[in-house]
């Protein structure tokens, strides 16, 4: 910010004329001091109440490059977080830019389909240590546009790593920085929201930083954003291995039941956890209608994660589910899954000022009474007071009161907005498979 925050609260008038005109509470407000920003949202009523251009409120930018430092992550406001680059050279494309508060499993994050349009920061430091491997990929690539980390990584330490981060980061063609004060970064978009940005890691060492706030303020950002169809598979496909484990790697399940999941993003490990419980998989891309589903003649349908903005899928995605729920067979979403199915049963949807990300959410089941803690990866949310009568609400955050599953007896349906597959995260609720495999039987 060239104008101090202090400044720009005295010309409103204090903290309650600021938040009266930005339309958020004086605690919102107070956050921003502890940020040192205003989000990019409230700039143009408050040039308008101050007369302030938007020079006042973009950080300066020198193009001077800090020694040792061969990355930049810039944002919207212009504000720039130096660093050092790893993995691929170039320019990401504009992301929104969130945060992952997962102790394990950073692979699994970066391969989640779920992180397509964001640039993720990790807030445990210790980023690398175990190298990479193939077995713990969500999926064939990295679907994220960059990854920021506090500490550069080290040898892996782990007798399964094929590769260190860096070196798989740059065949995935994904570009890394790492050196950045991510406490500060995680604190500002707790404070903020979730803001836009563009990370560099250039081959010549040269940056136009004024460029690359200019398109970074320039993208959309993911609401209204259809991402479901651009990492969904373009084909049906056959899917039978199940969970791994230490002792005998991946299982080889017999199956009982035969089940459709639609792949709006769908991890691998949500496939292999359906197998594991029984159930001949078959997946689907994500424009399938009802008839391009029903032709398998499924005992059940999964409707699977996936990344961007759900009332933007829903214009197909929900006449589809409609037309299965007509049909009576059984559904389970998961995730983006369930943002869809419970549009399709009447309800809205909306977008979290942060999101909820990481494998340490706490989350309670209402009709067992029991805490469970759940990974999870999104950006919007279920408005509960829009589900219509009939749906009920069966799990609720415990972080925020955010709704986190439902589900509809009289069409036989139910979806949470977690993660139950965990990979990375907790098993705590791996028993959802066995209660949709239940509602098979």
């Amino acid at each position: 910010m060239q104008t101090s925050i202090d400044e720009i609260l005295r010309r409103l008038g204090g903290n309650e004329a600021a938040a009266t005109l930005t339309g958020v509470s004086p605690e919102a407000v107070r956050k921003w001091r502890s940020a040192g920003a205003i989000p990019p949202r409230h700039w143009p009523a408050i040039m308008t109440a101050t007369g302030l251009t938007m020079e006042d409120f973009s950080a300066p930018s020198s193009s001077e490059v800090p020694p040792g430092a061969t990355a930049a992550l810039v944002l919207a406001d212009g504000s720039v977080f130096w660093g050092r680059g790893f993995g691929a050279h170039g320019i990401s494309q504009p992301s929104e830019l969130c945060f992952n508060t997962g102790l394990t499993g950073y692979q699994e994050t970066l391969t989640d389909p779920s992180y397509a349009g964001q640039i993720i920061t990790f807030t445990f430091p210790h980023i690398g240590n175990v190298g990479t491997n193939a077995e713990d990929e969500e999926a064939s690539r990295i679907f994220a546009r960059g990854l920021v980390v506090k500490e550069d990584f080290t040898a892996p330490s782990n007798y399964r790593s094929t590769a260190d981060l860096g070196a798989w980061l740059a065949k995935m063609g994904i570009p890394g920085i790492a050196g950045v004060d991510t406490r500060a970064l995680t604190l500002r978009i707790r404070d903020l929201g979730a803001p836009n940005a563009v990370l560099a890691f250039p081959e010549d060492g040269k940056f136009d930083l004024k460029a690359l706030a200019a398109q970074a303020a320039a993208w959309g950002g993911l609401e209204g954003l259809d991402l479901a169809k651009e990492v969904s598979c373009t084909q049906s496909y056959e899917w039978t291995g199940g969970t791994w484990s230490w002792e005998h790697g991946f299982a080889s399940p017999e199956p009982r039941f035969n089940v459709v999941a639609v792949d709006f993003g769908a991890k691998r490990n949500i496939l292999r956890s359906l197998a594991s419980a029984g159930c001949k998989v078959t997946v689907v891309p994500a424009q399938s209608t009802a008839e391009d589903i029903l032709r398998h003649k499924p005992d059940g349908v999964f409707l699977s994660n996936g990344p961007g903005d759900p009332a933007a899928t829903a214009t197909y995605a929900v006449p589809a589910i409609q037309g299965v729920m007509a049909a009576g067979v059984p559904i389970f979403g998961i995730c983006l899954g369930h943002q869809l199915l419970s549009t399709a049963l009447g309800g809205k949807t909306y977008k979290l000022e942060r999101g909820h990300r990481g494998a340490n959410q706490p989350v309670k089941d209402l009709t067992t009474g029991k805490v469970e803690i759940t990974s999870q990866n999104h950006g919007f949310a279920v408005d509960e007071k829009s589900l219509p009568a009939g749906v009920e609400v069966t799990h609720v955050s415990l972080f925020d009161g955010s709704n986190e599953g439902i589900a509809c007896k009289a069409k036989r349906v139910f979806s949470v907005q977690y993660h139950p597959e965990a990979s990375p995260g907790p098993s705590d609720s791996a028993y959802l498979f066995k209660r949709f495999v239940d509602m098979l039987g």
